[in-house]
């Protein structure tokens, strides 16, 4: 069974399938600040939508970050890196992207796995 929450015409925010759960693409709340801000909110929105799923960043399978220019790789990293469990770093691509809004630095796309429980 395949369930989709807060689905609109475009896309669905999150969906379940199988106990994966697959969110759409997060970006920050206020494109005005720069990557440490920008990475930091849009980390928090993934936090929610996890929450939300009954998951959380320790059981994320993958992450796709699509990254305006790649001179804020670095800066990305340093909030990804605090952000990320030890020793929960899922698997994890990283590519440079035009954006769909010119003041947006960074987006995620994210998998994970249900939290089972016992």
């Amino acid at each position: 069974m395949i369930e989709r929450i807060e689905t609109g015409q475009r896309m669905s925010r999150i969906v379940k399938h199988n106990g994966t759960i697959y969110l759409c693409g997060q970006v920050c709340k206020d494109a005005t600040q720069g990557i440490k801000e920008q990475t930091a909110s849009m980390l928090e929105k993934v936090d929610d939508l996890l929450r939300q799923a009954g998951s959380d960043r320790k059981h994320i399978l993958s992450a796709t970050i699509y990254i305006k220019d790649m001179q804020y790789f670095k800066e990305m990293n340093e909030v990804w890196d605090n952000w990320v469990p030890e020793g929960f770093a899922p698997a994890r691509a990283c590519v440079e992207a035009k954006m769909a809004r010119d003041v947006l630095l960074v987006e995620i796309s994210v998998v994970a796995v249900e939290i089972q429980s016992a």
